[in-house]
């Protein structure tokens, strides 16, 4: 029973109802599994980037043979998909803003954005995105809690995107091809099981990967999932849809994800990767209540990010990499340098 149990029980009266804060159940499983000090030590602020060294990214180069290009990301607009609450809102303050100058008469044009900016879009998750209420607080990557005096509303402290930034990413991509395994578009999961086609397995990683005849996954690899929801949301045709349609897509890209299960994230994470994504808003299976292969919402979320810092970027257009077949691939990226965001957008940079 908490607090405004209490106190609505004794007739207390209504202000106290109303200023009264529920008691949060704790999940300690951050402190008694000692998550923290991540592999890199108790100061590490990147995560599993860390990884990367000059050998991985020089045998990375190698795979570009065929001098093709790919972005990987989306258009930032006001009417594309978003989860939840969050928008794109942008304008140009007059036309033109400022101006004129000049024997010339030159004039120029700014934007103005109101947005969720590390988190629309193709989006990328960083340190301070996810964590776990545990008995200590809220706790983030590397044992920092979201109480700690560094970590504010102004900007995240040693939790800020702008730490992975200093490294970015360059890496051997490689793309597994869901709908290929499975003959079609994966559908939304509906039970939480392994056998459900929307949730994909740390069988079905091993299995594409062999049917696309690539190396293994290994240690530094950033991995992709094509799952094909992310079409609802096409990466091409998206202006040519008119507004109705445009809302039942929308409707129907945010009524859940297939995507990566519990168990491939663990397959992943024991393959030592240091990014992974998808073409979905989540890059993890996400069922009825958010949930996966549980009840948990974003499990995969806490267990690679939280747990681990292997980070995460969604809303990828991988429909180039898909039609060329380009299952391995020089990815270069990094986030932008915002100091304290929760995550980034940005554009990665495919190079086969």
């Amino acid at each position: 029973m908490n607090g405004c149990s209490n106190f609505r029980k004794r007739g207390v009266g209504f202000i106290f109802a109303i200023l009264c804060v529920p008691v949060l159940a704790a999940n300690d499983t951050p402190l008694t599994e000692r998550w923290a000090p991540s592999e890199w030590g108790p100061d590490d602020k990147a995560g599993a980037v860390n990884r990367t060294t000059p050998a991985l990214v020089l045998k990375a180069v190698k795979l570009v043979k065929r001098g093709k290009v790919a972005t990987l990301g989306k258009v930032y607009q006001q009417d594309a998909p978003a989860f939840g609450s969050r928008g794109w809102r942008m304008t140009i303050p007059g036309l033109p803003t400022g101006g004129p100058f000049g024997e010339q008469e030159l004039v120029y044009n700014d934007d103005y954005l109101a947005t969720e900016i590390g988190q629309i879009g193709t989006q990328f998750d960083g340190p301070g995105h996810i964590g776990v209420i545990t008995s200590k607080g809220a706790y983030f990557y590397n044992g920092r809690f979201a109480e700690n005096p560094d970590v504010t509303t102004y900007g995240l402290g040693p939790l800020g995107v702008e730490h992975v930034a200093e490294i970015g990413f360059v890496c051997r991509g490689v793309l597994l091809d869901a709908v290929a395994l499975r003959g079609g578009q994966l559908p939304i999961p509906k039970a939480k099981d392994l056998s459900d086609p929307g949730i994909v397995t740390d069988e079905d990683v091993r299995a594409m990967v062999k049917k696309q005849g690539i190396d293994p996954i290994g240690e530094g690899d950033c991995v992709f999932l094509y799952t094909g929801h992310g079409n609802i949301w096409h990466p091409t045709k998206w202006d040519t849809f008119d507004a109705a349609e445009k809302q039942k897509r929308i409707a129907q890209f945010n009524a859940g994800s297939p995507g990566f299960g519990t168990s491939a994230c663990d397959y992943l994470a024991s393959r030592k990767i240091i990014l992974w994504g998808s073409d979905t808003f989540a890059s993890e299976a996400v069922g009825p209540g958010f949930g996966g292969e549980s009840d948990q919402p974003f499990e995969c979320h806490i267990i690679m990010m939280t747990k681990r810092g292997i980070w995460n970027i969604e809303n990828l257009d991988l429909s180039q990499l898909v039609a060329d077949k380009a299952y391995e691939f020089l990815f270069v990226w990094s986030p932008l340098k915002m100091k304290g965001a929760t995550g980034s957008p940005g554009n990665p940079v495919a190079l086969y």
